[in-house]
């Protein structure tokens, strides 16, 4: 994998394809080699696909050489051929194994019986699954480590933890078996892989990419689904052919001016913003995460922004909000085994669920429906409070002294260095150690908010540190520009040859 991360993200190989230099059926058999060959070393593709996916790459190889023959261009499917994965939680296929990283459900040998309207956006693109990649137990963590298949390793480092709960697809796409995959963020679950793999990981606003069908208002509306990528170009491609509304949807994002993209904001000239950057309270964050979070500073400044340091939204870190979202996630973690209970048609037992999984569903059952509907008001309360800190514009006013409304906020990721496998997932300290590593994600879930993590540094041991920057609910468009303004600066760090030399 060459250092210019643009010269095999999605964009470029899809451009290959309308030069005639590759076509689909190549490049997926290509995906598929370093499947084979990567993929017992990280445990990153837990159901390949490999015959499905060559057939729906030979389709794809014929619209591209009709399109040549005819000498157009390709129109609305400009990923057309793209190999991907797809993480297997969410996302759901018809006919395609699909356990949640849940035991019973391996089991079971369960398998999808729909196709998502985000897998159906995603196949009427063009895009081809070649697999479908590991998860923790229902994405409840911030690392991937499932009793049911197993740790996936990060690419930099076999030792290391990738993140999770979207750690597959993130090692997966650092590893270079494919240019793109999907995830989603309920807690940071693709903003830490990123972070953690050297990828660009987009959360975006609530309702921004539909559920439909099989999920409406999922734990309280905190995750969303998006795609982990190698650029910013990338990510705003992907997000244009995810997100359109389903009928019925429970939200739905600000629609885009007519005829405005995600991927045309990247060109888009941008205004002096005016942008908060914090670490948190003190000694939250460790000093190679505040020297990375700094560093972008520096850069953004010197592109011409207004930068104010030490500075967030009132209550950003408040630990008020710490309880409610127990609530939240405990309650939909029983509505969960529950809805399991059901559609088996017999009751969970211990035997099925992850002990912290079980716990938490356990803790779920006792709470009355009262505390789940106060819990929803708290946040919302306190989403109101922070919120007005952004201003609403969609690519920001000049940053002029004085101004009230920020912009975005830059925050770290992570509060430290990417742990080792097992650290996070240890049975007595493991929910301490990921409250004390992940302060920074948590608000953009509460508030639906998009954020953007950045791979824009190294730790002292050489793998990747990510920071993000929040915007205002719907600004993906700033989101997004300001990203491509960092990445043509040259603030993100090569995805070139990793560290490690796998097998």
């Amino acid at each position: 994998m060459p250092a210019d991360r643009r010269d095999h993200d999605a964009t470029a190989l899809a451009a290959a394809f309308a030069a005639g230099n590759t076509d689909p059926v190549e490049a997926t058999q290509a995906a598929l080699d370093r499947l084979e060959r990567l993929n017992p070393a990280l445990n990153a593709v837990i159901h390949p696909r490999p015959e499905r996916s060559l057939a729906e790459a030979a389709e794809a190889s014929h619209r591209w050489a009709k399109r040549r023959d005819a000498s157009s261009d390709h129109g609305d499917m400009p990923l057309d051929g793209v190999p991907m994965a797809v993480k297997d939680l969410g996302c759901e296929q018809a006919g395609e194994f699909h356990h949640a990283g849940a035991r019973f459900l391996v089991d079971l040998e369960w398998r999808g019986t729909l196709d998502s309207h985000l897998y159906r956006l995603l196949r009427d693109a063009g895009m081809i699954s070649v697999g479908r990649t590991n998860t923790p137990e229902f994405g409840t963590t911030i690392t991937t480590e499932p009793a049911a298949y197993g740790p996936t390793a990060n690419p930099w480092d076999l030792t290391r933890s990738p993140g999770g709960s979207s750690g597959g697809s993130a090692a997966a796409v650092a590893a270079g078996i494919v240019p793109v995959a999907h995830g989603n963020d309920g807690g940071g679950s693709i903003r830490v892989p990123a972070a953690a793999c050297g990828l660009v990981g987009l959360k975006p606003t609530r309702g921004r990419v539909s559920t439909a069908p099989r999920l409406g208002e999922h734990r309280g509306g905190f995750a969303v689904d998006g795609m982990l990528t190698r650029t910013v170009r990338d990510a705003a491609r992907c997000l244009d052919i995810i997100s359109r509304p389903a009928p019925g949807d429970p939200y739905v994002a600000p629609p885009l001016e007519p005829g405005a993209s995600f991927a045309n904001a990247l060109v888009t000239p941008l205004p002096r913003l005016h942008i908060a950057v914090s670490t948190g309270i003190p000694n939250r964050a460790s000093e190679p995460v505040r020297r990375a979070t700094e560093q972008v500073a520096s850069l953004l400044d010197g592109l011409g922004h207004r930068i104010e340091t030490d500075t967030a939204p009132d209550g950003w870190f408040s630990p008020d909000i710490a309880d409610q979202m127990i609530v939240v996630r405990t309650v939909g973690m029983a509505a969960e085994v529950a809805g399991w209970a059901e559609r088996l048609g017999r009751p969970m037992t211990a035997d099925d669920i992850e002990p912290a999984n079980w716990w938490s569903a356990e803790l779920g059952r006792s709470l009355p429906a009262s505390a789940y509907v106060q819990a929803l008001e708290e946040l919302a309360r306190w989403r109101r409070r922070v919120m007005s800190f952004w201003d609403p514009s969609p690519f920001g006013r000049p940053g002029t002294p004085g101004d009230d409304r920020w912009d975005l906020l830059l925050t770290p990721v992570l509060a430290d260095v990417t742990p080792p496998l097992g650290y996070l997932s240890d049975p007595l300290d493991g929910a301490r150690r990921i409250a004390d590593l992940a302060p920074f994600v948590n608000q953009a879930n509460v508030n639906g908010q998009p954020a953007i993590s950045l791979p824009t540094a190294h730790d002292p041991d050489g793998l990747p540190l990510g920071v993000q920057l929040h915007a205002g609910h719907g600004n993906e468009q700033l989101l997004l520009a300001v990203a491509q303004q960092i990445a043509d600066a040259g603030g993100l760090i090569p995805l070139g040859d990793l560290p490690l030399e796998l097998p």
